[in-house]
């Protein structure tokens, strides 16, 4: 395994499906992705759904898109898997 966490960079947030807003659906997704050694997300699973499918497609969709450091090992940036926890909250 890495020895270090990867980072999010300065990702944009997902977006908030239009139709979850307008049900006030909200919650927590905890998307398991793999962190490539370039940085890139290669695959993803939702680990924790929100309990709602919209929600969570959204989270999942996001984060393959995102840029990330990769963790490395003895200096050497590695693939991993990583868990990023996305929040949905209406205001």
């Amino acid at each position: 395994m890495p020895s270090a966490s990867a980072a999010y960079l300065s990702n944009p947030p997902p977006p908030y499906p239009p139709l979850s807003r307008r049900l006030g659906e909200q919650g927590k997704v905890v998307v398991r992705v793999r962190i490539e050694a370039d940085g890139t997300a290669s695959a993803a699973e939702v680990r924790t759904s929100s309990g709602f499918e919209r929600l969570d497609q959204a989270a999942l969709q996001t984060v393959l898109r995102w840029k990330y450091v990769p963790g490395k090992r003895n200096g050497v940036p590695e693939a991993m898997w990583y868990l990023i926890p996305i929040q949905f909250v209406l205001e």
